[in-house]
């Protein structure tokens, strides 16, 4: 029997990627050979995003392009949509979009390879018909935590194998590597129990579940066994972290059990939401070596009164005072976060108010979204909506401050010691690339240029550097001894 063959497109956020390994990890398991070039694949696998409209137009059109594969007379047959778009939309999408041959749901990932067999038989899969995956766990955390195999001591302590050997070990999911860079995303949670207005999210990927952390921890440990250098754990909303085990502290324990039992060098927390960071947890955070300085605070607005309209707490003077006790426990710390303008009903005031915030906060990195209507939420229904010129003015206002803020806050690091995880190196400029502490992987990076005397550094080392110039949010530095 010929060997099958899949290539996997992964588009959106980090999550989609851990989704991605997960699904290699499934397939190789039921017999299907990953390859990295779709048009060496007889099946290509499109996990889309669903998230925004420009995301999701960007994965109806990946899968358009996959689909031309299947008329250019090479070995590609079937084109599958997977993912939160594919979860979203289901049979509107299977009917909208005859170029896939088949569109799966989430709950068709432990079988993933059954699946793929039956499109490549020919089989004519039924799309799920779309539901509030919010109410396939409608039990409470005290409920859930009874529920959940107990774990002494959370099991932090039995992680590890015996005898630390990571490499022969296996983590608790099945999970491939799709790339080798020494950066990989963890999955910490899946789902959100918040009901913000403007999101979606949790319509289609369910109410918040907390992993266990001994799985965290194990899979991490796996991971340095590989070469990974930094973790990034990544959710929906990671300070809800174990309130659905019945401990809401327990990101505060499962951080520095990561420096205890793995060898990894850095870890990374992704998307805290500011109204449930905790004190302890800030200070475990700054105070624990394995965790990067870096805080991803999702503030999306400063107006108090447009924030309760987004169905989201704190303000300006709280977001501040925040910032303030970050930088007073880490004063060399990164902080990024994403705001949305154009909010139904924003005020010019409301607006005023995001624009004062952002020029005292001085953030090192912001994303910046225009609003734009997202159907099933309830956003969707609220008045009155703010003129599309107007988003866009507002828009271009915002992204000019906050990349003259960036540019500034990189400016003032100039002298700082940082450690940086090599990603890349280029030998025309003589320079290696990576990011430092402070910095997201896709925040920004540093480059750090060789001098004859410094000695080799390999892709995925973390080394120190000394920060000597910088180019709008990136920094230019030199190899410290």
């Amino acid at each position: 029997m010929s060997e099958k063959t899949v290539a996997l497109i992964t588009l959106g956020c980090a999550r989609n990627e851990v989704d991605s390994e997960e699904l290699a990890g499934r397939l190789e398991a039921q017999g299907w050979k990953l390859v990295s070039d779709p048009e060496l694949a007889q099946a290509v696998m499109v996990n889309t995003c669903g998230f925004v409209d420009i995301a999701k137009a960007d994965s109806i059109n990946t899968i358009i392009e996959a689909a031309d594969l299947k008329d250019s007379g090479g070995v590609t047959k079937a084109v599958v949509a997977v993912g939160c778009l594919a979860q979203r939309y289901g049979r509107e999408l299977a009917s909208d979009l005859p170029e896939a041959d088949a569109v799966l749901s989430f709950d068709d990932y432990p079988m993933i390879g059954e699946r793929l067999d039956a499109v490549m038989r020919g089989e004519k899969l039924i799309a799920h018909e779309p539901s509030d995956r919010r109410a396939l766990l409608p039990i409470s955390p005290v409920d859930r935590a009874a529920n959940t195999t107990p774990i002494p001591g959370h099991g932090l302590q039995d992680a590890m194998p015996e005898g630390n050997d990571a490499l022969a070990w296996q983590p608790p999911i099945l999970r491939k590597r799709l790339e080798n860079s020494p950066v990989a995303p963890v999955k910490l949670a899946s789902g959100c129990d918040r009901r913000c207005t403007f999101c979606a999210i949790p319509s289609f990927r369910g109410s918040f579940i907390s992993r266990p952390p001994a799985d965290v921890v194990a899979e991490i440990a796996w991971l340095a066994g590989l070469g990974v250098t930094e973790a990034v754990l990544v959710s929906e909303n990671s300070s809800s972290y174990g309130k659905d085990l019945g401990d809401l502290r327990l990101l505060e324990s499962l951080l520095p059990a990561i420096g205890e039992g793995t060898e990894i060098a850095r870890v990374r927390v992704a998307y805290l939401q500011p109204a449930e960071v905790r004190p302890d947890l800030l200070k475990i955070m700054a105070g624990t070596p394995v965790v990067a300085p870096y805080f991803d605070l999702s503030f999306q607005h400063a107006s108090a009164s447009l924030l309760r309209r987004m169905k989201r707490f704190g303000g300006k003077y709280s977001f501040l005072e925040l910032i303030a006790t970050i930088r007073d426990l880490s004063p060399a710390a990164g902080i990024r976060s994403n705001v949305i303008v154009g909010f139904p009903g924003e005020t010019d005031e409301e607006f005023a108010d995001l624009v004062s915030f952002l020029d005292e906060a001085k953030l090192d990195a912001v994303g910046v979204f225009g609003y734009s209507d997202e159907e099933g939420t309830e956003a969707f229904h609220l008045e009155p909506k703010v003129d599309p010129d107007i988003i866009a003015a507002r828009v271009r206002l915002i992204t000019d401050l906050v990349e003259e803020l960036m540019a500034q806050r990189a400016q003032d690091r100039i002298g700082e010691i940082v450690e940086v995880v090599i990603e890349s190196f280029d030998v025309q400029s003589a320079s290696l690339f990576g990011h430092a502490g402070h910095q997201g992987p896709d925040d920004g990076e540093t480059q750090i240029v060789l001098g004859t005397e410094d000695g080799s550094v390999e892709i995925g080392q973390l080394v120190r550097a000394k920060v000597i110039d910088s180019s709008g949010v990136d920094l230019i530095a030199e190899l410290v001894n």
